[in-house]
């Protein structure tokens, strides 16, 4: 059987046919081209001489199943062909751990987790319980301690218990210091410097103190009362004129609000009376007219300018901040050089303050303010002219306390009175609710 091929196009362009005319039946049989005929005999008689057509071959003839791969590629590739794949390796791996038995076992109590429906209550003794009733009424009882003889010698050599090993710690007892232990301290004063721990009282502290040094004192201490006086009045004429000034703004809030509830109440009856003579107010609106090129030309020219002007303006204002940026890096710069400095011509200065002369800084350590200085002045009626007779003032615990804050060896704390309990809550129980009969 010839074997039949699909046409193929050609690429040339059509031409006429090279036989003549087909008219005849003699011509027909003598002009007609029998080559794809002949072609295709050929073809079968050559397949048949190779063993059969291959069409009709079955498909084991044909084909090889190949199941041991080609040997060449263990040579070529040992790396990947020498290592076995994860899943042989998982398949293969055999656990020390045996399996569990198929079959159940007699002591197995392992459940599913639900529990058993309760068989009803049989109204007869069963053998069970038949039995034990006999070994109870014989006297053998299940919680019966037997007696019996000891097997030590209470007389022998005493053995001493054994001692538990006790868990030795290992951990290192060496506590840490924190890291600003290391650090110095740092003063509440404004110059910065240390003051002395007890620093030297004046001649004005004196029980029988000179003329000049009491005067000079005395007007010292009356200027800061008097001070601070005249900020309490301040601050109590400031709190009242915001109270005044609160209350006069709220009632004319009201008054206001009064007012536009009032004028909302006049258009409305107003707004009712015009249009209960039946006319409706009707708005006409104008229909807008199509701008011409030029009217679009400049518009677009209009916003262009404007966006120019947005964008050269936000330009002004980011350099302006580059340069405001560079001006305070550089001032931060110099500050901090001068405290450098600051800090260490105070470190090479051996000389301390004294609190009394210096102010204190604005920024202190914590968030407890640093309790003021007793006040420790003798009205001139008090003045004594001999110890026995001189009442104490001040106190040293005070004193010392206070040092070391503006020392800065300690921060401001806030005095406890007492540990805060635990709140309890009372309540009444039940139980005597629960009773039965």
């Amino acid at each position: 059987m010839p074997v039949i091929q699909p046409l193929k196009g050609s690429t040339d362009a059509p031409a006429t046919y090279k036989q003549p005319s087909r008219k005849g039946k003699k011509a027909w049989r003598k002009n007609v081209d029998v080559t794809e005929v002949e072609k295709g005999l050929e073809e079968l008689n050559e397949e048949i001489i190779k063993g059969g057509v291959i069409a009709e071959r079955p498909s084991d003839e044909l084909f090889v199943l190949d199941t041991a791969g080609d040997v060449s590629l263990a040579k070529k590739f040992p790396k990947h062909t020498s290592k076995p794949l994860k899943a042989d390796e998982i398949i293969a791996a055999r656990s020390a751990v045996p399996a569990p038995p198929s079959r159940k076992r007699p002591g197995d109590k392992t459940t599913d987790g639900i529990l058993p429906e309760k068989r009803p209550r049989r109204e007869y003794v069963t053998h069970k319980e038949l039995n034990r009733l006999r070994k109870v009424a014989d006297g053998a009882h299940e919680t019966t301690v037997e007696v019996a003889d000891a097997t030590y010698d209470p007389w022998g050599a005493v053995t001493k218990p054994e001692t538990e090993t006790s868990i030795e710690d290992k951990r290192n007892e060496k506590k840490k210091a924190p890291k600003s232990f290391t650090k110095k301290p740092v003063s509440l004063l404004a110059s910065g410097k240390t003051p002395k721990a007890v620093p030297k009282p004046t001649g004005g502290y004196s029980y029988n103190p000179a003329f000049t040094d009491y005067e000079a004192r005395y007007t010292e201490e009356s200027n800061k009362a008097v001070e601070a006086e005249r900020k309490r009045l301040q601050e109590e004429e400031a709190e009242r004129l915001k109270k005044e000034a609160a209350a006069r703004s709220a009632a004319e809030a009201e008054a206001a609000e009064a007012r536009a509830e009032l004028s909302e109440w006049d258009e409305d009856s107003e707004w009712e009376g015009f249009q209960s003579g039946g006319e409706e107010l009707k708005v006409s609106a104008k229909r807008p007219e199509r701008k011409t090129k030029a009217q679009r030309n400049r518009i677009q020219r209009r916003k262009e300018e404007e966006r120019r002007k947005i964008h050269e303006a936000k330009t002004k204002v980011r350099k302006a901040q580059l340069e405001e940026i560079k001006r305070i890096a550089k001032e931060v710069s110099e500050r901090e050089l001068e405290r450098k400095l600051a800090v260490a011509n105070i470190e090479d200065s051996e000389s301390s303050a004294d609190d009394d002369d210096e102010a204190l800084r604005r920024r202190q350590l914590g968030r407890m303010k640093l309790p003021e200085k007793d006040l420790e002045l003798v009205l001139p009626d008090e003045l004594q002219d001999s110890l026995r007779l001189l009442k104490p003032e001040g106190n040293l615990l005070k004193d010392r306390y206070r040092s070391l804050l503006i020392r800065g060896r300690v921060e401001a704390r806030k005095r406890i009175p007492f540990k805060k309990q635990a709140k309890t809550k009372l309540t009444e129980k039940w139980a005597y609710k629960d009773f039965s009969i």
